[in-house]
């Protein structure tokens, strides 16, 4: 079901991208992450809410806290970043950049989190190089 679950992720982000480069056309690239950020703050608490997860919240711990917290800045700069390079740049072009995240995640994942790679991963990891490259010469 992950991988079901990863798919859709692949299509709205492949939509996210489309969707803002229409979107952001006249509009400051920061106001633009701004408004997408309140709409995916009301869903995404709507969608607590409406599910009653909120009642957890007081079971967070202070390590979650913290790295939910850096997350949320990551991804606030990633946005910021991200949506300024659409408004300048061809989508076709800065979408393969932005997602020469995973290549850059796979690495992370090995050093920081000790997960394990194999020469699968090692390869897959060289060929989205490979093709990153390609897509933005």
């Amino acid at each position: 079901m992950w991988a079901i679950y990863a798919l859709l992720a692949a299509v709205f982000a492949a939509l996210t991208s489309i969707l803002a480069r229409i979107g952001i056309e006249g509009v400051n690239s920061n106001l633009a992450t701004a408004i997408r950020t309140v709409v995916v703050l009301f869903m995404a608490w709507g969608i607590v809410l409406i599910t009653g997860v909120w009642r957890e919240v007081p079971n967070i711990g202070q390590r979650s806290w913290i790295f939910l917290t850096l997350s949320g800045l990551a991804t606030g700069a990633s946005w910021l970043f991200f949506f300024l390079a659409l408004q300048r740049g061809d989508v076709s072009r800065v979408v393969p950049i932005d997602k020469f995240s995973v290549v850059i995640t796979m690495v992370l994942a090995f050093a920081i989190l000790g997960e394990p790679f194999s020469a699968k991963t090692i390869i897959g990891g060289l060929l989205i190089t490979a093709g990153t490259i390609v897509l933005i010469l």
